[in-house]
C-alpha cells in the first residue's frame, strides 16, 4: 500500500471539513515541501484539473504569510479559500482589526481593509492557483542562494471561460 494515499485522503478530508470543498486529488505535483521554517505545502491537481495549494504549519500563519509563500513559490493565486460557512472571513477579520485600531471611524472602505484583512489567521490554508510562473515550483531551502530552490518543473495556466 502506498503511504501517500493516506496523505491525499487527509487533505481531501481537511478540504471538506475546514473549507467546505469536495475534491478528489488526481495528481500531486509536490508533496510536503518546506515553504518556511515552520510550514510545509502540497501542490496538487484535482480531477477537475484545478491546481490547489495546501499549506499547513506548526505555528500561527496569517493571510499575509500565505500570500508571501504563494508568491515565493513562483505561483499566482486566484482564490484564497475561506473557512467553511464564512464566505466573508477575511473582510470580517479585517473590519475587526481596523475597528480596534481606529475605534472612532465608521464604514471603512475596501481600500482601508486591504491591509487589515491580511492579518486574518489562516492555518491551514487552501489556495486555488491560476498559474505557475516560469514553469518552476520553488521550495524553501536555507542552503540555497536566496533561500529558495526549484522543487519541480510544472507548466500550468488556467484559462478563464465565461
Amino acid at each position: 500500500m502506498n503511504p501517500d494515499v493516506y496523505d491525499d485522503m487527509a487533505i481531501e478530508q481537511i478540504a471538506k471539513t475546514r473549507f467546505g470543498m469536495t475534491l478528489d486529488i488526481d495528481h500531486v505535483v509536490v508533496r510536503s515541501v518546506p515553504v518556511s521554517r515552520v510550514a510545509t505545502a502540497t501542490l496538487f491537481l484535482t480531477t477537475k484539473k484545478q491546481l490547489l495549494l495546501y499549506v499547513s504549519g506548526t505555528s500561527k500563519l496569517l493571510l499575509a504569510d500565505i500570500r508571501k509563500i504563494v508568491s515565493r513559490m513562483g505561483l499566482t493565486a486566484e482564490l484564497y479559500i475561506p473557512p467553511k460557512g464564512q464566505p466573508n472571513y477575511f473582510d470580517d477579520i479585517g473590519r475587526e482589526k481596523f475597528k480596534s485600531v481606529f475605534p472612532g471611524r465608521t464604514n471603512p472602505s475596501k481600500e482601508d481593509l486591504l491591509y487589515y484583512s491580511t492579518l486574518a489567521p489562516y492555518n491551514p490554508a487552501l489556495v486555488q492557483i491560476s498559474e505557475v510562473r516560469r514553469g518552476e515550483i520553488k521550495q524553501f531551502d536555507t542552503d540555497a542562494r536566496g533561500d529558495w530552490r526549484v522543487a519541480a518543473k510544472f507548466a500550468y495556466r488556467r484559462i478563464k471561460t465565461i
